[in-house]
């Protein structure tokens, strides 16, 4: 399931339904593997990482909303479904500076390198620097996310997010660059202070939304199968509360940095974080 270019908020966040297809969701305890493909810098390394840990961490600042706030909406998901939402921590991770296949990816390629990281009770997440080609990037995509059965232990699940710095910033990377297309407002400061790695954040929390609860394509989603839209990617370009085409709606702004955020996380970060479709009230539920 692709993780779509970010420049096309919607005026209405009142949508159809958001179904239950009756299929596995991921639950228990889950590790997030990433491989990190090119070259990445122990401080870039960093961000990813502490999303992954905010997600039961309450943040530094006990005032205002966190990383796990957002992730208590996916659980709506899982009342639907009377499930439990799986618990996810940070586990191994892996550097393919070098970059072992090319710097010119397929899908194959992106499945290959993903299965780098366990099979069992992971999310693998691949992430390709700025100076690498993969298939669909920038065109169609910003990332995806998908399962694979080519392991001798069963089927496991991935997500692919590239770095667009270089390539696409403004279809991969918005609000914090300017926009290919449509209204031309000014790009927000970066809360990390990398358009690029702040762009990845909320590409690979939005595909990780939708890997666990669709994470073999037969969970929760809206329209037909072959082109889903899940629980962050049915709300594009939403990150506060007023959205619409070129606004990402209303955000705190750190007072020292000038940069725009949503959610307080580990370590003292801040993210932003994409709006999620609750699948209770059918709109699209943001932290602000």
């Amino acid at each position: 399931m692709a993780g779509r270019p970010m420049t096309a908020p919607v005026d209405d966040q009142t949508f159809t339904a958001m179904r239950y297809h009756k299929g596995a969701l991921l639950t228990g305890s889950i590790s997030v593997n990433f491989i990190w493909y090119g070259k990445f810098t122990a401080s870039q390394r960093a961000i990813l990482s502490d999303l992954i840990t905010s997600l039961y961490s309450p943040g530094e600042s006990t005032a205002g909303p966190s990383v796990a706030t957002w992730w208590k909406t996916v659980g709506e998901y899982y009342k639907q479904s009377n499930s439990q939402l799986p618990k996810l921590t940070l586990g191994d991770q892996i550097l393919d500076e070098e970059c072992s296949l090319g710097k010119s990816l397929t899908d194959d390629d992106i499945e290959k390198l993903a299965a780098k990281g366990s099979p069992n009770n992971a999310v693998n997440v691949l992430l390709t620097s700025a100076d690498v080609s993969v298939s669909g990037f920038c065109m169609s995509r910003c990332g995806t996310h998908a399962a694979s059965n080519k392991t001798k232990s069963g089927r496991f699940t991935y997500i692919w997010v590239g770095d667009s710095a270089t390539q696409c910033p403004g279809q991969c990377a918005w609000p914090f660059h300017q926009p290919i297309y449509g209204p031309q407002t000014p790009p927000l400061v970066a809360p990390n202070g990398d358009v690029g790695l702040d762009g990845m954040v909320i590409n690979v929390a939005k595909l990780l939304a939708g890997t666990v609860t669709n994470p073999f394509g037969n969970g929760f989603f809206q329209g037909p199968k072959e082109a889903p839209l899940e629980a962050a990617s049915a709300c594009p370009g939403v990150y506060g509360s007023g959205a619409y085409p070129g606004y990402a709606g209303a955000l705190l702004v750190d007072p020292v940095s000038g940069a725009s955020y949503n959610a307080n996380g580990a370590h003292g970060r801040k993210f932003l974080l994409p709006a999620l479709m609750n699948p209770a009230t059918s709109q699209c539920s943001t932290l602000v």
